[in-house]
């Protein structure tokens, strides 16, 4: 919700109204019971150029420490977003998400 990008999906999929897009928002603090022991992980390189103005992966971070979710935040010194980013760590991607789904 908090950066261009977001703005942007959220206006074509929700609409102009905010209030619409709040339960899309990865980064909104959530206090539901489901939540609890619930991990999350997110990747990110350190010379992407979308760090700072779309990626934020700081926020998220805040969100999951206000709401007791496990974060495994990696951010991969020298990598950007391109293919290669996505390849060479697409295989730890899938494992995570097969242990915790």
């Amino acid at each position: 919700m908090r950066c261009p990008w977001g703005e942007k999906a959220l206006t074509g999929y929700l609409g102009a109204d905010r209030a619409h897009w709040r339960d899309y928002d990865a980064k909104r603090p959530r206090r539901e019971p489901r939540m609890e022991g619930a991990c999350a992980s997110r990747r990110s390189g350190t010379s992407d150029q979308f760090l700072e103005s779309q990626l934020k992966p700081e926020l998220l971070k805040e969100a999951c420490g206000r709401t007791g979710v496990s974060l495994n935040l990696r951010l991969q010194a020298g990598y950007d977003h391109s293919y290669f980013f996505i390849a060479s760590f697409i295989e730890d991607h899938l494992r995570f998400h097969a242990r915790n789904l």
